[in-house]
């Protein structure tokens, strides 16, 4: 779950974490970063289907970012924590809101899971 890819980017020590982080890596056109945000099995909610794992949640950040898209924070609601999971939620500005479902990892920092970034839109 927990790899070397987190040593070079900040990690995220509570589940709102993730939504920011996002945002500043998106902007960036840290793609790398952008999958350091998921657990090595993750799974991302895309129009077409789902990526699933490290490598098919890269592709898919590397075809989003492709054409320097720019990300705006959206508000994003405290999360709803039982235990070792975290429901996270950002309402976007354009009305949408994306939904995460994110694990705490034996160090205690914080990884998505699971990512449905647009619904309602």
């Amino acid at each position: 779950m927990h790899d070397d890819r987190l040593r070079r980017h900040e990690a995220a020590t509570a589940p709102e974490d993730l939504g920011r982080m996002f945002v500043e890596r998106a902007n960036a056109g840290d793609v790398a970063g952008l999958v350091a945000l998921y657990e090595a099995d993750a799974v991302l909610a895309l129009p077409t289907g789902q990526a699933t794992g490290t490598q098919q949640i890269r592709q898919a950040y590397e075809h989003l970012l492709a054409d320097k898209p720019t990300f705006t924070p959206g508000e994003q609601q405290p999360a709803l924590v039982n235990g070792d999971l975290a429901l996270t939620s950002t309402r976007l500005t354009d009305g949408a809101v994306t939904v995460e479902v994110a694990r705490r990892q034996p160090d205690g920092t914080w990884l998505w899971a699971v990512d449905q970034p647009n619904i309602l839109g």
